[in-house]
Protein backbone atom coordinates (compact mmCIF):
# COMPACT_ATOMS: atom_id res chain seq x y z
CA UNK A 1 0.00 0.00 0.00
CA UNK A 2 2.72 2.31 1.20
CA UNK A 3 4.34 1.82 -2.71
CA UNK A 4 1.06 2.81 -4.38
CA UNK A 5 0.97 6.28 -2.90
CA UNK A 6 4.24 6.83 -3.43
CA UNK A 7 3.39 6.37 -7.59
CA UNK A 8 1.11 8.89 -6.88
CA UNK A 9 2.06 11.35 -5.04
CA UNK A 10 5.53 11.19 -8.09
CA UNK A 11 3.08 11.69 -10.81
CA UNK A 12 0.87 14.90 -9.24
CA UNK A 13 4.71 16.87 -8.37
CA UNK A 14 5.35 18.92 -11.55
CA UNK A 15 8.90 18.87 -13.05
CA UNK A 16 10.20 21.94 -15.08
CA UNK A 17 13.45 21.19 -17.28
CA UNK A 18 16.41 23.65 -16.62
CA UNK A 19 17.29 24.56 -20.11
CA UNK A 20 19.98 27.16 -18.95
CA UNK A 21 22.92 24.56 -19.51
CA UNK A 22 21.46 23.38 -22.75
CA UNK A 23 21.57 26.83 -24.13
CA UNK A 24 25.02 27.96 -23.07
CA UNK A 25 26.65 24.97 -24.17
CA UNK A 26 24.41 24.99 -27.92
CA UNK A 27 25.47 29.28 -27.73
CA UNK A 28 29.18 27.57 -27.45
CA UNK A 29 28.91 25.09 -30.18
CA UNK A 30 27.02 27.74 -32.72
CA UNK A 31 30.27 30.08 -31.61
CA UNK A 32 32.41 27.39 -32.38
CA UNK A 33 31.31 26.30 -35.74
CA UNK A 34 31.17 29.99 -37.22
CA UNK A 35 34.29 30.59 -36.51
CA UNK A 36 36.14 27.68 -38.06
CA UNK A 37 33.59 28.12 -40.59
CA UNK A 38 35.23 30.05 -43.81
CA UNK A 39 34.44 30.65 -47.09
CA UNK A 40 35.36 32.75 -49.75
CA UNK A 41 33.11 34.58 -52.91
CA UNK A 42 35.92 34.02 -54.91
CA UNK A 43 36.83 31.02 -56.92
CA UNK A 44 40.50 30.82 -57.80
CA UNK A 45 39.71 27.61 -60.16
CA UNK A 46 43.28 26.57 -62.10
CA UNK A 47 43.69 26.21 -65.69
CA UNK A 48 45.88 24.02 -67.75
CA UNK A 49 47.84 21.86 -65.21
CA UNK A 50 48.93 24.58 -63.73
CA UNK A 51 51.54 24.58 -60.91
CA UNK A 52 50.82 27.42 -58.33
CA UNK A 53 53.35 28.47 -55.87
CA UNK A 54 51.96 27.72 -52.20
CA UNK A 55 51.01 30.53 -49.94
CA UNK A 56 50.78 30.58 -46.11
CA UNK A 57 48.94 33.79 -46.38
CA UNK A 58 45.47 33.76 -44.19
CA UNK A 59 44.08 37.00 -46.53
CA UNK A 60 40.75 35.99 -47.98
CA UNK A 61 41.03 37.50 -51.84
CA UNK A 62 38.51 40.06 -53.02
CA UNK A 63 36.88 39.74 -56.51
CA UNK A 64 38.61 40.86 -59.23
CA UNK A 65 39.56 40.16 -62.85
CA UNK A 66 41.51 36.86 -62.58
CA UNK A 67 44.31 36.09 -65.38
CA UNK A 68 45.61 32.55 -65.79
CA UNK A 69 49.37 32.23 -66.94
CA UNK A 70 50.50 28.76 -67.86
CA UNK A 71 53.37 27.30 -69.91
CA UNK A 72 50.63 26.76 -72.74
CA UNK A 73 48.94 30.07 -72.52
CA UNK A 74 47.37 33.35 -71.01
CA UNK A 75 43.57 33.04 -69.65
CA UNK A 76 41.38 35.94 -68.77
CA UNK A 77 38.11 35.24 -66.92
CA UNK A 78 38.79 31.33 -68.20
CA UNK A 79 39.09 32.38 -71.51
CA UNK A 80 42.18 31.56 -73.43
CA UNK A 81 43.51 35.16 -75.08
CA UNK A 82 47.11 33.55 -76.27
CA UNK A 83 48.97 30.35 -77.05
CA UNK A 84 52.84 30.43 -75.39
CA UNK A 85 55.23 28.15 -76.55
CA UNK A 86 57.27 26.40 -73.86
CA UNK A 87 56.15 28.96 -71.40
CA UNK A 88 57.65 31.85 -74.29
CA UNK A 89 55.78 34.43 -76.51
CA UNK A 90 55.40 34.26 -79.86
CA UNK A 91 57.87 36.63 -81.61
CA UNK A 92 54.42 38.21 -83.57
CA UNK A 93 52.54 38.18 -79.75
CA UNK A 94 54.77 40.92 -78.83
CA UNK A 95 54.95 44.68 -80.25
CA UNK A 96 57.99 45.49 -82.29
CA UNK A 97 58.72 48.50 -80.95
CA UNK A 98 57.82 48.43 -77.13
CA UNK A 99 59.24 44.68 -76.29
CA UNK A 100 57.46 44.46 -73.26
CA UNK A 101 53.65 45.23 -74.78
CA UNK A 102 51.75 42.67 -75.96
CA UNK A 103 48.74 43.79 -77.96
CA UNK A 104 46.62 40.54 -78.01
CA UNK A 105 46.03 40.79 -73.56
CA UNK A 106 46.23 44.51 -74.22
CA UNK A 107 42.70 44.57 -76.21
CA UNK A 108 41.34 41.46 -74.20
CA UNK A 109 41.64 43.59 -70.85
CA UNK A 110 40.70 46.78 -72.51
CA UNK A 111 37.30 44.93 -73.34
CA UNK A 112 37.07 43.90 -69.83
CA UNK A 113 38.26 47.38 -68.41
CA UNK A 114 35.65 49.09 -70.70
CA UNK A 115 32.72 46.91 -69.47
CA UNK A 116 33.65 47.35 -65.91
CA UNK A 117 33.39 50.92 -66.31
CA UNK A 118 30.46 50.99 -68.07
CA UNK A 119 28.69 49.00 -65.25
CA UNK A 120 30.24 51.64 -62.96
CA UNK A 121 28.76 54.67 -65.03
CA UNK A 122 25.01 52.71 -64.36
CA UNK A 123 25.38 51.18 -61.26
CA UNK A 124 26.53 53.88 -58.25
CA UNK A 125 27.65 50.63 -56.09
CA UNK A 126 30.15 49.72 -58.22
CA UNK A 127 33.43 51.53 -58.55
CA UNK A 128 36.19 50.15 -60.96
CA UNK A 129 39.45 50.13 -59.50
CA UNK A 130 41.54 48.40 -61.72
CA UNK A 131 42.19 45.14 -59.70
CA UNK A 132 43.38 42.05 -61.40
CA UNK A 133 44.55 38.24 -59.55
CA UNK A 134 47.42 36.92 -61.30
CA UNK A 135 48.15 32.98 -60.88
CA UNK A 136 50.73 32.09 -62.77
CA UNK A 137 52.57 28.90 -63.07
CA UNK A 138 55.77 28.23 -60.66
CA UNK A 139 57.99 27.32 -63.73
CA UNK A 140 57.07 30.82 -65.80
CA UNK A 141 60.46 33.19 -66.58
CA UNK A 142 59.59 35.85 -64.60
CA UNK A 143 60.09 38.22 -67.66
CA UNK A 144 56.99 36.97 -68.93
CA UNK A 145 55.04 37.77 -66.02
CA UNK A 146 56.55 41.44 -66.22
CA UNK A 147 55.56 41.84 -69.54
CA UNK A 148 51.73 40.63 -68.85
CA UNK A 149 52.43 43.03 -65.52
CA UNK A 150 53.17 46.13 -67.69
CA UNK A 151 50.88 45.67 -70.17
CA UNK A 152 47.84 45.11 -67.50
CA UNK A 153 48.81 48.21 -65.99
CA UNK A 154 48.67 49.98 -69.79
CA UNK A 155 45.03 48.19 -69.69
CA UNK A 156 44.07 50.12 -66.42
CA UNK A 157 44.82 47.07 -64.36
CA UNK A 158 47.23 48.59 -61.93
CA UNK A 159 46.68 46.65 -58.81
CA UNK A 160 47.39 43.23 -59.16
CA UNK A 161 47.78 40.73 -56.34
CA UNK A 162 49.02 37.53 -56.97
CA UNK A 163 47.16 33.96 -56.44
CA UNK A 164 48.55 31.75 -54.37
CA UNK A 165 47.75 27.71 -53.37
CA UNK A 166 47.02 28.33 -49.95
CA UNK A 167 48.56 25.30 -47.67
CA UNK A 168 46.50 23.47 -45.36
Amino acid sequence: MVRQGRRWRNRDAQYTLQLTAMVDMFTILLVFLLKSYTTSSVQMATVDNIHVPLSQSSIEPQEALRMHVSLKGVYIDDEKVLDLVEGKFVKTDVDTKDKKFVKRVYDELEKHAKKSRDIASANVTHEFKGDMILQADQNLDYSILKKLMYTSMLAGYANIKLGLMGME
